[in-house]
């Protein structure tokens, strides 16, 4: 595997020579997510060639794997020891790779209570602009002083760095879930989600559209029953279907044509003044709009930023519109610094998180 790491290397020094931008890939299935890479032909750096699990401790909740290693083969080896990835990245395609799922960081249904990517990213090893091999973190929690370079590599889109290599911490599976049903207005819903999630109540994930809420419950037998008496609501019988449909974005929701929004904001914010149909998750937290009109993306961004947040236009982007929200000027000037700090020729996925990196 190093002559693949040796070819990389080689690939990033002729485009620094040769002044080429890079396209950073993985297996694909996010290529619709972010900016428009600024690409000439035969720049794509192929990152599936460097693929496979290399250590996994079972006892001890950590697994290191290579950036081109599938999700799905990751996922279905930490099945056989009862483990997951607690916060449920999405693969949107048998393809998706762990590369892509840490550059893209997106997490699925159960990231309000487990936590984010981030969350569990312990280490990685890289190839910078410069065509340096570099290591960060390590295989523990807490493992360095100073900045945690390995989770600042969560969510870049591969503009700092070709990740090579991710150590991850993982968790048990649940010995039981299932989802309940009720219905309930919108206003009625995020205030119940809030007070749900100050209580010690095993809710793993929430979604919430035209007035059906939907509550998974993940523990133990004993826990779940008394939680359900408590709660109420009918259970849905293919509950592990649906999740995986908005996991996956499979849910016919998703599959509009319309500018999909996705506005993480403040879990308490009442109801958005937006036009469009929502499906909202995380408590609250996540939101997904679906609007016909592009010019709504200033009235749209501020009203997520009032409620605390940010919105991203995540599909159907054929407007020109910037995904991602804009910064201010002094978060934007030291996302440029660290650009050129890890890649000062600029060729590594340029204007795919923003514009100006």
């Amino acid at each position: 595997m190093q002559a693949v790491i040796e070819q990389y290397k080689a690939t990033i020094l002729a485009a620094i020579e040769q002044k080429i931008p890079l396209q950073i890939r993985g297996g694909g299935t996010k290529d619709f997510y972010g900016n428009s890479v600024i690409t000439q032909k035969n720049t794509l750096l192929d990152a599936t060639a460097y693929r496979g699990i290399i250590d996994y401790e079972p006892t001890e909740l950590i697994i290191t794997a290579r950036a081109g290693t599938r999700v799905a083969d990751l996922e279905a080896a930490l099945n056989q020891k009862g483990q997951m990835l607690a916060f449920e990245p999405p693969h949107f395609g048998a393809a998706a790779t762990l590369g892509g799922c840490i550059a893209a960081g997106l997490s699925g249904p159960r990231r309000a209570v487990a936590g984010s990517v981030r969350d569990f990213v312990l280490g990685v090893r890289l190839l910078n602009g410069k065509g340096n091999d570099l290591s960060f973190g390590g295989q523990v929690m807490k493992n360095v002083a100073g900045y945690d370079v390995s989770r600042l590599m969560v969510g870049t889109m591969g503009t700092l760095g070709m990740l090579l290599e991710v150590s991850l911490k993982v968790l048990p599976k649940p010995k039981t879930e299932i989802t309940l049903h009720m219905e309930m207005g919108e206003a009625a819903v995020i205030e119940k989600m809030n007070q749900w999630a100050g209580k010690p109540l095993p809710i793993s994930a929430t979604c919430y559209r035209n007035g059906e809420l939907f509550l998974r419950l993940s523990g133990s037998e004993s826990a779940i029953r008394t939680t359900r008496l408590k709660l109420g609501g009918e259970e849905l019988i293919e509950g592990e279907v649906f999740w995986k449909s908005v996991r996956e974005q499979t849910h016919e929701f998703f599959q509009s044509t319309r500018f999909l929004w996705r506005l993480s904001i403040s879990p308490t914010i009442p109801p958005l003044p937006l036009s469009g149909d929502q499906l909202i998750e995380w408590n609250g937290g996540l939101r997904w709009l679906l609007d016909d009109e592009k010019l709504n993306a200033v009235t749209i961004r501020k009203t997520a930023k009032d409620a605390g947040g940010h919105a991203t236009l995540f599909r159907n982007n054929e407007s020109g519109i910037s995904v991602f929200h804009p910064l201010d000027p002094g978060m934007m000037k030291i996302h440029c610094a660290l650009k050129k700090k890890f890649d000062p020729s600029g060729i590594l996925n340029p204007g795919r998180l923003y514009p100006e990196m």
